[in-house]
């Protein structure tokens, strides 16, 4: 008689540990909820979405050791994952994300991208998830506005929402995200100007902005993010001056501002500073090439074309250590072309339709 309790008693317990070893039935419903606003026609990734253990090979979900609470979820439409290389394609699906996917109040990573078709709006409730460090929607159709309250997430590090159809401005209380070292809203329609305040993002890395219709001028305040080393401001139609202190920024490489209607001189900073990709193509930018070249100058590429400059190219640009690609053409320069390095690897387009240029490698002797 013992010995049949001590079974019942032992079967019982082993019961309620595999339960509590398993994820909340609420987070269980909040996942399927979200499975049914989306339609994936091809891969059948959902189909292993089944059982009552959503913790246990549910694809793209990964939970908690220790609390059996959903933490991530990543759903990528691209990617090597023998689904895909089976099916000989990438991810398509249609749809929305739904709301309840805040009822995961324990998610750090929420990633949902590349699947071309998903639409509608980033559910506003996504600010009220404490412990998000990743929200990556790159490559939908979402549409709508980047919620209000996205500053309320302290400790988010990565924010993607390129290629989209996103709209609206860029929330002033994004700037209160303390944490945040990714920015990636590429293409999209967000307007508006980038909130002077842009700079209190100190651990930013990457902030690419490109391919917007965002106006105004360039805060100052960006020059504050000392760990920023990639700015892509490129095709908007930001206006006024460079703010010669982006040429002082510790750590800064890549620079775009090309494709806006910046003008002004070129800060002198830009030239002497240790950025190497620097693009201020097509825009209304004037003055002269600043002559500051020197060691501490070295430039994978510098694109100036398509802009109003004059003058001579500065001779201190042979003291540059190094110049992959120059493009100086579409602009008012004249004089001689400087022989040497960096000149002596560069074709004729990268200095046609100027007013007077002459020499190497044009055609026209001085």
């Amino acid at each position: 008689m013992a010995t049949t309790f001590l079974y019942i008693l032992s079967l019982t317990l082993l019961s309620l540990t595999s339960v509590s070893n398993a994820c909340p039935p609420s987070e269980r419903a909040a996942l399927l909820a979200f499975k049914a606003a989306l339609h994936e026609p091809y891969l059948g990734i959902f189909n292993s979405w089944k059982g009552a253990d959503c913790c246990q090979n549910w694809y793209g979900i990964s939970c908690d050791p220790e609390t059996y609470r959903v933490a991530d979820i990543n759903l990528r439409g691209e990617s090597e994952d023998p689904i895909f290389e089976k099916a000989h394609r990438t991810g398509y699906m249609t749809g929305s994300i739904s709301p309840a996917i805040c009822r995961l109040t324990r998610l750090s990573s929420l990633t949902i991208a590349d699947w071309k078709g998903i639409s509608g709006p980033i559910a506003p409730c996504i600010s009220s998830l404490p412990f998000l460090r990743i929200l990556d929607v790159i490559g939908n159709k979402l549409t709508g506005e980047i919620p209000a309250d996205i500053g309320r997430l302290s400790r988010l590090t990565v924010l993607n929402v390129a290629d989209n159809q996103i709209t609206g401005t860029i929330p002033r209380s994004l700037s209160n995200l303390s944490s945040l070292m990714h920015l990636d809203l590429r293409n999209n329609s967000i307007s508006g100007t980038i909130p002077g305040n842009f700079g209190k993002l100190r651990m930013l890395s990457r902030a690419l902005l490109s391919r917007n219709k965002l106006i105004g001028p360039i805060p100052y305040s960006i020059s504050y993010i000392y760990r920023l080393s990639d700015l892509d401001l490129s095709l908007n139609q930001l206006s006024g001056q460079i703010p010669a202190s982006l040429g002082k920024m510790a750590v800064l490489a890549t620079l775009n501002l090309d494709g806006n209607l910046i003008s002004g001189p070129i800060p002198p900073t830009l030239i002497s500073s240790g950025i190497s990709i620097l693009n201020l193509s097509r825009n209304a930018i004037e003055g002269y090439i600043p002559d500051a070249f020197g060691p501490r100058s070295y430039f994978m590429v510098m694109d100036l074309s398509h802009n109003n400059l004059r003058g001579r190219i500065p001779k201190s640009i042979s003291a540059a250590t190094f110049i992959g690609h120059l493009d100086v053409s579409h602009n008012h320069l004249c004089g001689p072309i400087p022989a040497g390095s960096p000149f002596d690897h560069l074709e004729a387009s990268s200095f046609v339709y100027n007013d007077c240029l002459c020499g190497k490698p044009l055609t026209k002797r001085c």
